[in-house]
């Protein structure tokens, strides 16, 4: 069958029936349809243009990307305009199962409940007391001099005020702070490279490829680290027995603590952005990062002089990288982790690869409420703070499909990392060895 007629000249497309059996023939990377609210798209043209990257429509296609869909869109009005150049159409016999319909409606009770919308105010004070750290860090730095135990103080100031400010980064790059995109985008670009150091549009190519397929093997980049650790119960086995690995990975419990979170923000995620950005040409991104660096030697400079604040700088992000690293991987890695399965559902998608962590004023904050893992991959547009009022529906929808609902103490988490990769790894030695 043909690729229907497409709206011309502003007019409302030529509507045609398609099957679901015909639409998921066309998840090729040179031919992918989408199927949204009853409707197929042909992406395969649009992809090279959508704002959040190619991949992440290629994971989708030849799929029901419906919650997907509404799930990282606030402007579906807008959106819906743009689907119409790309309109197929209708899918007759639309699969939706009663876990679809039940999460639907539990979405819809969000958007009735008001919780979507913005609450400027709690951004405005997080925003507050990130300017404030780095103004405590120069202040120290100036009255007590550039001594070994004021710049220790001064790096575990700086390393918080980064980590911090890698919360709030998340918020606007999920849109969470404002209805708009505009404002949710220049704020971002502001955050993530003035106040950090790094670049907008490399970060929303990767982090949204996670929230689109977690913990799928070639579908999220957290997890595509087999160069050095091999994670879960399946990818070790099928390392084993193909005789494939060039690490030692039944330790790799062991060398996780002098390869992983010393080293994720220091080196790799570095040399990652300035490809990223070299690569595709994006002079934005480099001239916010360019700015971060002139203000922060600007800054430090005075008291450390040049290599001294180079110093300075990657002490930051080592102790930073410790932080970011044991929080933003409690959540997943110590859950399943698989290859694509086409036959998940959104709701159960997310659930399988994430888990909370118990809410606590001290771990919302140090956390940035990623302790709520499962609420904030549901909805990710969803202001952090009203996490806790979806948990108790996430819960009873959780228990009436007998799908788990897993909260742990924030160390139990931590260590759930450690004996994860002690499994796999020995899981990759035993099949290896056989």
């Amino acid at each position: 069958m043909g690729k229907g007629t497409k709206a011309v000249n502003g007019t409302a497309p030529h509507k045609r029936e398609v099957t679901f059996d015909e639409l998921s023939k066309h998840n090729k990377r040179d031919d992918q349809w989408l199927l949204i609210n009853g409707k197929a798209y042909d992406v395969t043209e649009f992809a090279k243009k959508h704002p959040g990257g190619a991949k992440i429509l290629n994971h989708y296609a030849g799929e029901d990307a419906t919650d997907a869909w509404v799930a990282f869109h606030n402007d579906k009005e807008k959106v819906s305009k743009y689907l119409q150049s790309i309109y197929v159409g209708d899918v007759v016999d639309e699969p939706v199962s009663e876990i679809k319909q039940d999460f639907r409606k539990l979405r819809q009770t969000v958007v009735d409940s008001g919780w979507l919308k913005p609450e400027p105010w709690f951004y405005i004070l997080h925003m507050g007391h990130i300017f404030l750290l780095e103004a405590l860090a120069v202040w120290l730095v100036w009255y007590f001099g550039n001594g070994w135990l004021t710049t220790m103080a001064v790096l575990l100031v700086l390393a918080t005020e980064q980590a911090q400010a890698g919360w709030t980064q998340h918020d606007y790059g999920h849109h969470s702070v404002f209805p708009d995109l505009k404002r949710s985008h220049i704020l971002h670009h502001f955050v993530v490279g003035f106040i950090k150091g790094a670049s907008s549009h490399w970060w929303n190519f990767r982090h949204f490829q996670h929230h689109a397929k977690p913990n799928m093997v070639r579908k999220d980049p957290d997890i595509d680290i087999a160069y050095l650790f091999l994670l879960g119960n399946k990818l070790p086995v099928e390392f084993g027995k193909k005789k494939r690995g060039i690490m030692p990975y039944n330790w790799q419990h062991d060398y996780f603590f002098f390869l992983g979170p010393p080293l994720l923000l220091p080196i790799y995620f570095h040399l990652e952005v300035l490809y990223f950005c070299v690569k595709r040409r994006d002079w934005v991104d480099i001239a916010m990062t360019t700015a971060f660096f002139a203000r922060f030697f600007t800054l430090f400079g005075p008291f450390y002089g040049g290599w001294g604040t180079f110093a300075l700088y990657m002490g930051m992000r080592f102790f930073e990288s410790h932080w970011f690293t044991w929080v933003t991987q409690m959540n997943h890695l110590p859950q399943e982790i698989d290859r694509d399965s086409k036959d998940l559902d959104w709701f159960s998608l997310q659930l399988r690869g994430t888990c909370n962590v118990e809410p606590s004023p001290f771990n919302d904050w140090f956390t940035g409420h990623l302790n709520y893992q499962i609420e904030h991959h549901l909805f990710p547009t969803m202001p952090r703070m009203n996490y806790y009022k979806v948990a108790p529906l996430v819960q009873s929808l959780c228990k009436k499909h007998g799908i788990p609902y897993e909260s742990k103490p924030l160390l139990t988490a931590f260590a759930d990392i450690v004996r994860m990769l002690k499994k796999s790894g020995q899981l990759w030695y035993d099949a290896y060895h056989e």
